[in-house]
């Protein structure tokens, strides 16, 4: 259980949805757990548990509460932001790892033994690898069920439970109703009539505020045609997954962003939501990350003017790196080209009835023989990069070892300090990667008033900690630049001008 009851208890007597997420109210007397943010009574301060998960609560023997859906809540910012193993491990299990390789899988990706992962995730989190895989399982299932027409069989294999009876139990115990039940009550059907098969239609929560407009306009201004585009006010993409290729549809809105995915196998799913979710950085605490930076007299008015801006991640660590080498001294258009190019040569077909998706980023080992017309010293840097990747040696996946991964990037030819800390923002997901050489982050500070050499505004930005990831975004912002556009303007025919964004 968490100890700083006072502070929990204060949060969940305010019903504040800003801590949804970040712990689990439980109640000794209905044997329920709740987000803090739950409308109902507030309970009897000698009736109430916190826990720092669902999966904690449930080991406990609580079961969610059916009005706030806990299980549909934002997920902790704190997994994102640290780079220690338990939070690598929560990015893993979230990726789905335990349901593809099993905890010995896990344990053996971070580099500990089982009893050494158990050991530290209980004592942190309130459970073990295998509790939080389950709890993992049992929100997917419910997607399943109420956003599907799968039978219950099948949903059981595709949310990673091993057997019926095993998916029974756990929706019986987690959500105290059977699956049927569950259907019942969802009531029509998200994926409507024109729905194909392995179609869903989900809501990814988060808190806000959210300023989409870096965010969706970072993506599509960097678009690669054939694996990503802009569909009206919906960014698209392809997905590479365990089990097969998949299309995500990103449409954002007062609340959550609309996801429509197409998977192969919807034993992807839980993958799948959780690539979508680290994208568009969807558990990130605006509230807290702005009040910091708002304290910089130079910077408050920029994120005053549009409060919840995220960073905008990637479904790929390799894919980034690849892109980041890619725009090295050139333009966002000349990038673009670039990774066309490779897409083009190197890159597997896919399907996609709804719109103009055609490939799949190239994996690192089908780039080995890429040709680009590009400088010989670039031409090293991609090699040696793709290499690193092939091999194993470098790894940029969501539980790799931030701190050995920026090492390893700064021993390749070629590597300096934007490229590393771009892959660090993007790629690695560090709240506090700070690109100081960039030409943009630059220009809009000495338009604030701010030092403009990196060495000086490295400096400045020491107040920004540890989120100068973040003001990164606010100071892009201030610049007139296509990544701040969204949606994007449209031609006389309604057609997305793309050119504006590149």
């Amino acid at each position: 259980m968490i100890e700083d009851f006072e502070r929990c208890y204060q949060a969940a007597s305010s019903r504040d949805p800003r801590f949804d997420g970040w712990f689990i109210t439980a109640v000794t007397s209905t044997g329920i757990y709740c987000r803090p943010s739950c409308p109902a009574m507030t309970p009897k301060r000698e009736n109430v548990r916190f826990y720092p998960s669902a999966a904690a609560a449930q080991q406990a023997g609580f079961r969610a509460c059916k009005r706030c859906r806990p299980d549909a809540a934002p997920g902790s910012p704190e997994w994102d932001g640290r780079a220690d193993v338990v939070a690598r491990s929560m990015r893993l299990i979230a990726d789905g790892v335990v349901d593809r390789t099993g905890v010995p899988g896990l344990a053996e990706r971070l580099g500990y033994s089982v009893r050494q992962l158990q050991r530290m995730l209980v004592a942190e989190v309130g459970a073990g690898p295998i509790a939080i895989a389950r709890a993992q399982r049992a929100q997917t299932a419910r997607v399943l069920i109420e956003t599907t027409t799968l039978t219950m069989t099948e949903i059981a294999f595709a949310s990673g439970f091993s057997s019926v009876r095993q998916f029974n139990d756990t929706i019986r115990t987690v959500f105290a109703t059977a699956p049927t039940q569950l259907r019942r009550k969802a009531g029509e059907l998200s994926t409507g009539p024109d729905a194909s098969p392995g179609t869903l239609v989900l809501r990814l929560p988060f808190r806000r505020p959210l300023c989409p407009d870096n965010l969706f306009g970072h993506l599509a201004a960097t678009a690669i045609p054939g694996v990503e585009e802009v569909c009206g006010d919906a960014y698209r993409r392809t997905l590479r997954l365990a089990h097969g290729p998949g299309i995500v549809e990103l449409t954002p809105a007062v609340d959550h962003v609309t996801c429509r995915m197409t998977l192969s196998d919807l034993r992807d799913l839980t993958t799948a939501i959780a690539r979508c979710r680290w994208l568009l950085d969807l558990d990130a605490d605006p509230i807290a990350i702005d009040e910091l930076l708002c304290g910089d007299p130079a910077l408050a008015a920029v994120v005053t003017g549009s409060a919840g801006r995220r960073v905008p991640r990637c479904v790929d660590g390799a894919e980034l790196a690849v892109r980041a080498v890619l725009g090295q001294q050139v333009s966002t258009a000349a990038a673009r080209t670039h990774a066309a190019r490779i897409v083009a040569q190197c890159g597997e077909s896919v399907s996609d009835p709804r719109g103009g998706l055609t490939h799949l980023f190239p994996a690192p080992e089908a780039l080995e023989e890429v040709s680009l017309a590009m400088p010989a010293s670039r031409k090293r840097t991609l090699a040696a990069l793709v290499e690193a990747l092939r091999s194993g040696r470098l790894s940029l996946d969501p539980g790799c070892d931030r701190a050995e991964a920026v090492s390893i990037l700064s021993e390749l030819p070629g590597f300096g300090p934007w490229t590393i800390q771009v892959i660090a923002m993007r790629a690695l997901g560090d709240p506090d990667a700070f690109p100081a050489a960039d030409l943009g982050v630059r220009r809009a500070a000495q338009a604030l008033g701010m030092p403009a050499s990196p060495v000086a505004l490295t400096a400045h930005a020491e107040r920004w900690r540890p989120w100068r990831a973040y003001a990164v975004q606010y100071l892009w912002s201030a610049t007139d630049h296509a990544i701040n556009r969204w949606p994007l303007p449209v031609n006389g025919n309604g057609a997305v001008e793309l050119k504006e964004a590149a």
